[in-house]
């Protein structure tokens, strides 16, 4: 069995040296050199220039036209799904790993996140625009009718399968993009962020966060949860700080960049 994880990177990086992990150049049509050894994002068909509005998704775009694989998946250059987080890159899952639990488990992704005092509808707004969010609902609810009832129940819950990180067979990771995909090109075109600054035009890689949970709970897949590894340090106080200012404070919060 063909497994390939896609590492999505903007600059060059500590990669994995299991083959397993495929580095990838995300908005490789706007952002100068390729790195060596990195696969670009704009070979083939692409939506490699929409980098700054989708962030990682362009690789999970590319992979999707591209990838001959078994299995698919794409994480990041500063997070990874690990059994053993502390061991760093020499704890991530190996293919055989990734095998034996597909083998029990429909798809893999992250621990979710938990917000506790927020919902993700409510934690959403309180970090950026409104207007997004409520056009997917109207999206998902004129184009993809079977998949409103997940998308109101996870908007309605406080935590999620964030970070756009996931590893499924072929068939499921082909699926899903393609019906993510489906809904975001749709609130692409009704929604104008020609005014947007840098950080909020990243507006369809958040709204895709949201999505992964609605297509799984849809189609009754199963997932195998793996905690997140991180290649940085995680400013924790800040982040609950940040999370108590976006619910109580949020005007001032969305003029604030983190």
């Amino acid at each position: 069995m063909k497994v390939e994880v896609y590492v999505a990177a903007h600059k060059p990086y500590q990669m994995p040296l299991d083959e397993t992990y495929q580095p990838i150049f995300v908005g490789a049509a706007i952002n100068g050199a390729l790195p060596h050894d990195y696969q670009a994002d704009n070979e083939g068909a692409n939506i490699s220039a929409k980098n700054p509005n989708f962030n990682e998704l362009t690789a999970l775009y590319w992979i999707w036209k591209h990838s001959d694989a078994d299995v698919k998946g794409l994480v990041q250059y500063r997070r990874y799904l690990a059994w053993n987080p502390k061991a760093r890159l020499s704890g991530l899952l190996t293919a055989a790993e990734i095998t034996q639990l597909l083998k029990t488990k429909d798809v893999i992704v992250p621990k979710k996140r938990h917000y506790y005092i927020e919902t993700n509808y409510s934690h959403y707004i309180h970090a950026h625009h409104q207007e997004p969010l409520d056009v997917l609902r109207q999206v998902v609810a004129e184009t993809q009718a079977d998949y409103l009832p997940a998308y109101d129940k996870v908007m309605h819950r406080t935590s999620a399968h964030m970070f756009n990180m996931l590893i499924m067979p072929a068939k499921h990771f082909d699926a899903y993009a393609a019906w993510l995909f489906d809904c975001l090109f749709e609130v692409e075109r009704r929604v104008d962020i020609s005014n947007y600054d840098a950080r909020e035009a990243r507006v369809f890689g958040y709204l895709s966060e949201l999505l992964l949970d609605v297509w799984l709970m849809t189609n009754h897949l199963s997932c195998a949860e793996v905690p997140v590894m991180y290649m940085e340090p995680q400013q924790l106080p800040a982040k609950v700080y940040n999370l108590l200012k976006r619910k109580f404070l949020p005007r001032a919060v969305k003029k604030t960049h983190f």
